[in-house]
C-alpha cells in the first residue's frame, strides 16, 4: 500500500525511511512522479550543459563505452527523491560527446539477484553487442547484504536483457559484502574482471577474475601492490576500480573510503585518484607502483570516475560530480548531483593530465576577448557577463604573493580561484560562493604548484564549475549554489601579471 506521503507532491521534508528508499517506480502513483518531475524542472540551480537526473538521485556513471557508432554512457539513479534508495540504471548515448540523447531507464531492480539495487559496472563490446557487468544489491530480511556480480547484453535496439543467473555469487572467502562495481577487461586474448572490495580486516582491495567467455569466471586474488605504495592510511573500502595502459605505463583508478586528511589532501568524505606503475602482470597479479597514490581532482565534488578507449584511441574520462554522504543543496527541490563534461586522458611524468574533450568546443556561443596588465589590483571585467560559459585565461610575466580570478561574483558572493606565489600552491575557495550544505569538510582546496606561468580553462554550469589548471595538470571539480544575478568576472594580482582572457557564452 502507498503511503500517504507518496500521494502527494513532493515534500521537502518527507521523512526517508529504509521503506521509503526501496520503493520502487512501479509502487507509487504516476501523479507523485509527474508533479516531482514537474518541480524539479522549474527549480534552480538545473545545469544547462551536463548530464543530470530529470528527478530524484544521480551518482555514478556506469558503462561507458562506444558501441554501434555511439557513446553509451548510464549512471546510477534513485527516481523517487534526492537519497540513495533502491538503484536503476538509466541511460544516454551521443553521437558526439556533447549532445545527449536520453534513452530513458536501461535496467531496472527486478530480478531476484538485484532486488535492492542495479549497482555499478562496466560496459564491454563484443561481437557487436556491449556485455554489460554490474554489481546485483540483495538484502536478506535480517538486512544482511549479499551482493552478486551479474551480466546482461544490450543489441543495436539499445534493449538490454540479463542473465537468468549471475556470473559470480556472493564474495570470496576473505573479502566482506563490500564488494562491487565490476571492470572488465582483455588482456593477450583472456577477460579480466576487477572488483573493489573490503577485506576481512577492513583493508581497501582489488579483486581480480579471470574467464575465457565473459561467462564463466574464476577468483584469482586480490591484486599484489609492490614498490612505491603507502603502508598506512589506504582507506577500508576501495570503490569503482578502473584500469588502462598510457604511454607503455599502467594506471589503476579506484575511489578509496576512509583515508584520512593529510595536509592538503584527502579532505572530502571519500577520495578517487590512481597509482601508476609498470603494466599490470595478470599472470602473478601483481602490480609494480612507480607512483604514489595521486588524487584525480583537487577540488570539493568528485567521486566514481570511469573511463574508456573510444575509437580514435582516446583514453576518456567522465565521473560523478558529487560525493556520497553529503547532502545536496537542490535536495530541497527534489533532484541531486550530475555528472562531469568528458575528459581525455594522458600520462606525463607518472601524472595524469585531463583536458576537456575539443568536442565541447561546440558549446560555444558569442566570445569576449581581454588583455590586461595588472598591478596589485583588482579589475572587473563587465564585459565577461554570461552566466554559463567556457573561459580560458593566461597568466604571465607573474610577480609578487598572489594572482588569479573571481567569478560568480557580485556584491553577495563571490568564488575564488588562484595561485599563492609564496606559499607555492594553487588555492580554490568557495567560502563566498552562496548557499552550501557541506561546510563540515571546510570551503577551501589547496594543491602544490611551482609554475612560471598560470593557465586557467573554466567551465562554468548553473551550478557547477571545472576548473583545468595548465593544460590538465591539475583540475578542480565543485558544485556552486549562487544567486542568479551574481555573474561578474574579475582579474586580480597582489604583484603583476599580464593576462589574456577570453570567455565563451555557453
Amino acid at each position: 500500500m502507498v503511503s500517504e506521503k507518496r500521494e502527494g507532491v513532493w515534500d521537502s521534508k518527507m521523512e526517508w525511511t529504509r521503506e521509503e528508499r526501496y520503493k520502487r517506480m512501479e509502487d507509487v502513483p504516476e501523479a507523485y512522479m509527474s508533479e516531482l518531475t514537474k518541480q524539479v524542472s522549474a527549480g534552480p540551480y538545473r545545469q544547462k550543459f551536463h548530464i543530470q537526473p530529470k528527478t530524484g538521485l544521480l551518482n555514478d556513471p556506469n558503462g561507458f563505452s562506444y558501441y554501434n557508432g555511439q557513446y553509451h554512457l548510464f549512471y546510477q539513479w534513485f527516481p523517487l527523491g534526492p537519497v540513495h534508495g533502491v538503484k536503476y540504471w538509466y541511460h544516454v548515448a551521443s553521437d558526439n560527446l556533447v549532445d545527449w540523447q536520453d534513452l530513458g531507464i536501461a535496467m531496472e531492480p527486478d530480478t531476484a539477484y538485484d532486488s535492492h539495487g542495479v549497482f555499478s559496472g562496466t560496459g564491454f563490446v563484443e561481437n557487436d553487442q556491449l556485455h554489460v557487468f554490474y554489481t546485483g544489491n540483495t538484502r536478506t530480511e535480517e538486512w544482511t547484504r549479499i551482493p552478486y556480480q551479474c551480466h546482461a547484453i544490450m543489441g543495436s535496439d539499445n534493449q538490454i536483457k540479463k542473465d537468468a543467473e549471475p556470473v559470480i555469487s556472493d564474495s570470496p572467502i576473505g573479502y566482506t559484502d563490500n564488494f562491487r562495481d565490476p571492470k572488465v577487461l582483455e588482456q593477450a586474448g583472456r577477460y579480466y574482471c576487477i572488483i573493489g572490495a573490503e577485506t576481512s580486516d577492513h583493508q581497501g582491495a582489488i579483486a581480480y577474475y579471470v574467464s575465457e567467455d565473459l561467462k564463466d569466471w574464476t577468483y584469482q586474488q586480490a591484486i599484489a601492490l609492490k614498490g612505491n605504495v603507502a603502508s598506512e592510511n589506504q582507506g577500508f573500502m576501495w570503490e569503482c576500480p578502473d584500469y588502462f595502459e598510457l604511454a607503455d605505463q599502467g594506471v589503476l583508478l579506484f575511489s578509496p573510503q576512509g583515508m584520512e586528511p593529510e595536509g592538503d589532501a584527502y579532505h572530502n568524505i571519500y577520495q578517487s585518484g590512481y597509482l601508476v606503475g609498470e603494466p599490470l602482470d595478470f599472470a602473478t597479479g601483481e602490480f609494480q607502483v612507480t607512483e604514489t597514490f595521486n588524487e584525480l581532482d583537487r577540488g570539493f565534488d568528485f567521486y566514481a570516475p570511469q573511463t574508456m578507449t573510444d575509437p580514435q584511441g582516446r583514453q576518456l574520462l567522465v565521473g560523478w560530480l558529487g560525493l556520497p554522504g553529503v547532502d545536496c543543496v537542490t535536495d530541497a527541490f527534489g533532484w541531486a548531483h550530475c555528472l562531469t563534461i568528458p575528459r581525455e586522458l594522458s600520462l606525463q611524468n607518472g601524472q595524469l593530465y585531463q583536458r576537456p574533450v575539443p568536442e565541447l568546443a561546440a558549446l560555444r556561443g558569442k566570445a569576449v576577448a581581454k588583455e590586461m596588465k595588472l598591478e596589485n589590483e583588482a579589475l572587473l571585467v563587465t564585459d565577461f557577463s554570461a552566466r554559463t560559459y567556457e573561459l580560458k585565461a593566461t597568466f604571465k610575466d607573474i610577480k609578487g604573493t598572489r594572482v588569479g580570478l573571481a567569478f560568480r561574483k557580485g556584491a553577495a558572493e563571490a568564488t575564488s580561484f588562484y595561485y599563492d606565489l609564496a606559499a607555492k600552491k594553487l588555492v580554490f575557495d568557495r567560502s563566498q560562493s552562496g548557499k552550501s550544505v557541506t561546510d563540515e569538510y571546510g570551503t577551501v582546496r589547496r594543491c602544490d604548484f611551482s609554475e612560471e606561468e598560470l593557465e586557467i580553462h573554466l567551465f562554468m554550469d548553473e551550478s557547477s564549475v571545472e576548473i583545468f589548471v595548465n593544460d590538465g595538470l591539475e583540475v578542480f571539480t565543485a558544485r556552486i549554489y549562487s544567486q542568479s544575478d551574481q555573474n561578474q568576472v574579475e582579474f586580480f594580482a597582489d604583484g603583476q601579471a599580464s593576462v589574456t582572457a577570453t570567455q565563451w557564452e555557453i
